[in-house]
């Protein structure tokens, strides 16, 4: 899915993450020297949302330069807990927020970005606070935790307005049992990602794993 880049800078909300690939690259950037590269090898073979966290000093800056650098990634922030990480995430040109959890500062921070979010849930009850505010797109996280495949089949009967993006535990052998679900629109994962790989900065072997990964649907 082909997702323009936005004329005024300001965060467009009219597109799904849950849209854009059957698999959200989850990113921990420790080099930012590592960031331009890695994301090209990631669009190159079909994964174009890349989750960038903010676990580590270079995320920001590695979240600029895809975004400067990178005309077909559409990057995000990923782990963002705070109102402040929301402003600056967005600012640094994160076109979507992911966060782990939730909470009503951080959700009013999220929607006031202007950016499309996914905010984490693990049980029924967040499910339907979020659905309360007329939130439809989640986070399921950690996902192989919190119950995987059969807690989101669960889920499905009561509460089919939500859909959800699980994260947390998913591998090429896991992640085709979660999107064979109606109610999952995409995963999150790192496996396209071998330490090993990025590390020694081979990025075809990137390139290779990430476009297995979106042939998963």
């Amino acid at each position: 899915m082909n997702v323009p880049l936005p004329s005024s800078g300001v965060p467009d909300a009219s597109f799904s993450v849950l849209g854009l690939a059957p698999v959200v690259p989850v990113v921990v950037v420790e080099d930012v020297a590592d960031a331009v590269p890695l994301a090209r090898a990631l669009v190159a073979g079909g994964l174009p949302a890349i989750e960038v966290t903010l676990r580590t000093p270079a995320a920001r800056d590695a979240i600029r330069a895809i975004a400067a650098e990178v005309p077909g990634a559409v990057v995000g922030a990923g782990t963002v807990l705070t109102p402040e990480q929301v402003t600056d995430a967005v600012t640094d040109g994160a076109r979507f927020l992911v966060s782990p959890g939730c909470t009503d500062a951080l959700l009013a921070a999220m929607r006031a970005s202007g950016a499309p979010f996914l905010p984490g849930v693990s049980t029924a009850s967040e499910v339907m606070a979020l659905l309360e505010r007329g939130v439809r797109e989640m986070k399921f996280f950690p996902a192989r935790a919190a119950g995987g495949t059969a807690y989101l089949k669960s889920l499905a009967g009561p509460l089919p307005q939500a859909r959800f993006c699980p994260t947390g535990g998913i591998g090429p052998d896991t992640a085709p049992e979660y999107l064979a679900l109606p109610n999952v629109g995409c995963v999150g994962g790192s496996w396209m990602l071998p330490e090993d790989a990025v590390a020694a900065r081979d990025w075809e072997r990137v390139e290779r794993l990430a476009r297995e990964a979106a042939a998963l649907r």
